[in-house]
């Protein structure tokens, strides 16, 4: 089993060597490929169904319900954050955490995410700024905010990832199109 199937189904959606990051929300659902998705979606079914879910599964389970959803508003977040809790017991890493922190901001609002997010040690790892940045961001606090985001730019990998970050998260598609 390809556990990554549903996830490359967006791929081409959301990456490119010189463009910002496409984040979830701002992608083109109707580009995904259904195909792809509705193999990956009946292996993950088959899965589920031996009651035996490993991290892999689990993860595929969580792009599944991603899949699912026309749109973000769309997407059934309680379940994702169900499937986190499980995930969380098979593989209690910190940066499965921080996956399981943003989902619960997206169900019981940034407060309660950032609070989950600030007792992660993740200082050396950017997304955990980048996500810190973005829940500052949605509670007004916009000074701390875009401190966050200029350290996620400090340790991001890439150049485009780096002026992503650096403009706030927030960049001009157009020139990248």
């Amino acid at each position: 089993m390809n556990p990554r199937l549903e996830l490359t189904a967006r791929l081409q959606v959301v990456s490119t060597a010189d463009a910002p990051p496409l984040l979830l929300g701002e992608q083109d659902r109707k580009r995904w490929d259904r195909a792809l998705i509705e193999e990956g979606q009946a292996i993950v079914r088959r899965c589920l169904r031996r009651n035996q879910p490993g991290a892999y599964q689990l993860q595929a389970a969580i792009n599944a319900v991603h899949a699912d959803a026309a749109t973000i508003k769309a997407t059934d977040w309680s379940q994702i954050v169900a499937l986190y809790d499980q995930l969380l017991v098979v593989a209690p890493t910190p940066v499965v955490a921080l996956n399981r922190a943003v989902a619960i901001g997206e169900v019981q609002g940034a407060a309660a995410a950032l609070a989950l997010v600030d007792e992660l040690d993740l200082d050396n790892y950017h997304p955990f700024h980048a996500t810190r940045a973005d829940l500052l961001r949605r509670l007004g606090r916009d000074s701390e905010a875009a401190a966050a985001c200029e350290r996620a730019a400090d340790m991001a990998p890439t150049g485009a990832e780096r002026d992503f970050l650096r403009l706030g998260g927030r960049v001009s598609r157009s020139a990248h199109r």
